[in-house]
């Protein structure tokens, strides 16, 4: 098993995740996988400076703001508010991020290995968890 593979079943193992794009937008990806990682039973934290809830939930504005620390990170966002948010998911001692096809380049994962992050990416997290609920 390939580490992003090994990185992948370890994350999606993990219960609480903080979502760094999340939005009440229905049509959006933001709120796609927030919805399906809380129906998947995950306990799911949303981030969006823009927005203050997504169905009665409280979105937040940052990290430094939720109330517990996440396991895993789930980027969508596009690659500037990923670079800018890689610093702060290191500091907060966070090891898993998941970064969503759209949300990185080169420079992303760069940065993220340099942060010896347990990272995936090329991968939707959609398409994992129903690969798992196959299982």
């Amino acid at each position: 098993m390939d580490k992003i593979e090994q990185n992948k079943k370890e994350m999606l193992d993990r219960k609480v995740w903080a979502v760094v794009g999340a939005t009440p937008d229905e049509t959006k990806f933001g709120y796609i996988i927030y919805k399906k990682l809380k129906d998947f039973g995950y306990k799911v934290y949303g981030i969006n400076p823009k927005h203050d809830q997504l169905e009665g939930d409280k979105l937040y504005k940052n990290l430094s703001e939720l109330p517990e620390k996440p396991e895993c990170i789930d980027m969508v966002v596009n690659p500037t508010v990923t670079m800018a948010t890689l610093d702060e998911i290191h500091q907060a001692g966070i090891n898993y991020v998941w970064f969503q096809p759209g949300t990185f380049n080169d420079g992303v994962i760069e940065r993220a290995k340099e942060l010896q992050l347990n990272i995936v990416y090329f991968d939707c997290v959609l398409v994992a968890l129903d690969e798992k609920e196959e299982e």
